[in-house]
């Protein structure tokens, strides 16, 4: 016979999706951070340019 799970409490799903909040701001601050550096020259990030892609084809 099938047994209904115990309910996760407030706290542990809060804490879940603390964590989760907090993995999703870190990430969008880092994209955020990369746009501002392309953007300004100083990026080290190498990203293929539209001239580049028509010299490979």
């Amino acid at each position: 016979m099938a047994v209904p799970k115990k309910k996760t409490s407030k706290t542990k799903r809060d804490q879940r999706r603390a964590n989760w909040r907090r993995k999703a701001s870190f990430e969008a601050e880092k994209a955020l951070s990369l746009g501002k550096s392309i953007l300004t020259g100083r990026s080290t990030f190498v990203y293929p340019t539209p001239e580049d892609e028509e010299e490979e084809e």
